[in-house]
């Protein structure tokens, strides 16, 4: 069974597979802030930051069929801002018969345009850059060692999680229940209480046989060399594009 690390990488030997880990965290954090801070009055900014994301894909030999089915993992947003035009107050503008809010118009368009590009966004870097070196890349940037340990953990053992639970499921199905029924609500929320302790208890077991192994609290920083000024110079080229995009649209808003 394949984990979160091994569904949403996709290994490739293009120039942003080999790039420093750090490099492209710092790129991808400052490109969605960039984002994040975009009047969502303008259209065109959005419109270049799709089209920059399209030819990073393209670069980095990202397929549309393999990174649209991930983007999907939105749609919950999607729905509460359809939502917003009918909630939200005045102005008021007539669209087909209806009266929908032009403040929740400007709002869903907001979340719908900088959810779907900080998603793809951070697909790209989940897509170009492993687990292995993901911890590495945070270590070099100084994280606190202690949210690097709990991002290498989390990783590492939401596997197990996910088999404990298929495990679960499978016995309960054996026995003559069915899940999915409503009927069945109580024993589903026993079973998330009894997964929350077996996993409170194998982390205790882990972190006991890790302390025995001469842990120290600290991981350390494997993966790919440190970044070059060429690295970081070529790398962050998307992030500088992205706020010289937003700062330009602040100008002529």
């Amino acid at each position: 069974m394949g984990g979160p690390g091994r569904l949403l990488y996709l290994a490739g030997d293009s120039p942003a597979h080999r790039a420093p880990a750090e490099v492209k965290i710092v790129c991808a954090v400052l490109t969605v802030f960039a984002v994040v801070a975009t009047p969502r009055e303008l259209f065109w900014p959005y419109g270049c930051y799709a089209l920059g994301l399209l030819v990073v894909w393209r670069w980095s030999g990202i397929a549309l069929r393999w990174i649209a089915p991930r983007l999907l993992i939105e749609a919950p947003f999607v729905v509460l801002a359809v939502l917003l035009p009918f909630a939200a107050g005045d102005p008021r503008v007539e669209f087909l018969g209806l009266s929908l809010s032009a403040t929740g118009l400007y709002a869903a368009w907001g979340i719908i345009a900088k959810g779907t590009l900080g998603v793809g966004i951070s697909l790209t870097l989940a897509a170009t850059t492993s687990v292995r070196d993901l911890p590495g890349g945070l270590a070099r940037l100084r994280v606190p060692g202690i949210i690097v340990m709990i991002v290498v953990l989390m990783l590492r053992y939401v596997d197990v999680l996910v088999v404990e639970a298929g495990r679960m499921r499978l016995a309960r199905i054996s026995r003559g229940d069915d899940p999915r029924t409503l009927r069945q609500a109580g024993a589903t929320a026993r079973g998330a209480g009894t997964l929350f302790l077996r996993s409170y208890e194998r982390g205790e077991r882990v972190h006991l046989a890790m302390l025995s192994r001469g842990f120290d609290g600290a991981v350390p920083a494997v993966g790919l060399a440190r970044a070059s000024r060429r690295h970081w110079v070529l790398g962050c080229l998307p992030a500088v594009a992205a706020i010289g995009i937003c700062l330009g649209a602040w100008m002529v808003r």
